[in-house]
C-alpha cells in the first residue's frame, strides 16, 4: 500500500507520521486490497482547542473510503479518523464478499 501525508500549515515530525503510518496499516491486515492511503493534517485557524484536523483517504479497487475528524491533537484525530474508515471497510468487505 502506498502511504502519504501531507500537511498543511505546518511540518509533522517523524513520530507523528509514524504513529499514523502504523494506524493506516493495521487497515491493510484486515482488507489486503487497499491500493494507497492519503492523509492530510490541518491546523484550524479558529481559537478553539480542537484545532487539529486529520482527513484519510482510502484507495480501494473500484472505490474511494473517507474520514475526517477534528480534535485537541493530531494522534486523536487520526485514531478515530482510521476507527471510522475501519467500520467503512468491513462494510465494503461484506459488500464485495
Amino acid at each position: 500500500m502506498d502511504f502519504k501525508v501531507n500537511t498543511v500549515h505546518f511540518t509533522a515530525d517523524q513520530k507523528l507520521v509514524d504513529f499514523i503510518q502504523g494506524k493506516v496499516k493495521k487497515l491493510e491486515l484486515m482488507y489486503d486490497r487497499i491500493i494507497a492511503s492519503e492523509i492530510y493534517l490541518r491546523l484550524d485557524k479558529n481559537e478553539e482547542k480542537e484545532n487539529k484536523i486529520a482527513e484519510v483517504k482510502l484507495l480501494l479497487p473500484g472505490n474511494e473510503l473517507f474520514a475526517k475528524k477534528q480534535c485537541k491533537s493530531f494522534e486523536e484525530a487520526a485514531d478515530l479518523a482510521v476507527s471510522a474508515l475501519k467500520k467503512q471497510v468491513e462494510r465494503h468487505k461484506a459488500k464485495t464478499a
